[in-house]
């Protein structure tokens, strides 16, 4: 059975929100055990994530990079990565901003550096490019169109409850279930 831990920061919510969404794509995928996992909580899991198969990695967009919270998570992680305690699991992404863009590409970058420093095997999202035609809308899957991961918006006025929208979600349901059934394809072909 693929394990599959989800380590994210919520400064609001709405993350937290994604995070939920990423766990649902994963259990959706038989086989696959979750792990949901807040930056906050992380000295009591850092034998899940040892545990894991993957590793999937949020946090929202703050001044175009990781919230603080969430670096400082990196940041601990050096231990792991001194012994190399993550090399060849998967991994992935998400963020989340308020703008449209918020330079919410800026922190997958940043993610998937940190997964690579770490021997890791990232996972991008596979989903075309969403409401950038006349026939599209915001209801589009990838509507932000993003490939290195899961990319949402919600308003800054509003909270968790208004957003991330439903198309967003579904987006980062997608990538979670895409990171399970790649692991799981990872696993077997190790056997």
């Amino acid at each position: 059975m693929a394990k599959v831990a989800v380590v994210y920061h919520s400064g609001y919510g709405h993350t937290a929100e994604q995070a939920k969404a990423v766990i649902r794509g994963v259990e959706s995928v038989s086989g696959t055990n979750a792990n949901l996992i807040p930056v906050d909580q992380i000295e009591q899991h850092w034998v899940t994530l040892e545990a894991a198969d993957a590793i999937i990695f949020g946090s929202p967009t703050y001044m175009g990079s990781a919230s603080a919270p969430f670096k400082t998570f990196m940041d601990a992680s050096s231990k792991v990565w001194f012994g190399q305690g993550w090399k060849n699991k998967i991994a992935a992404g998400f963020t989340n901003s308020a703008s449209q863009n918020g330079d919410k590409l800026n922190t997958l970058v940043q993610l998937a550096i940190f997964a690579a420093q770490h021997g890791m095997i990232w996972v991008g999202l596979d989903l075309m490019p969403g409401n950038n035609n006349s026939k599209g809308s915001v209801n589009d899957l990838n509507r932000l169109g993003g490939f290195l991961g899961a990319l949402a918006q919600s308003n800054s006025d509003e909270g968790p409850d208004a957003g991330p929208i439903a198309s967003d979600l579904k987006t980062a349901e997608h990538l979670g279930a895409r990171v399970a059934q790649i692991t799981n394809q990872f696993l077997a072909g190790r056997k």
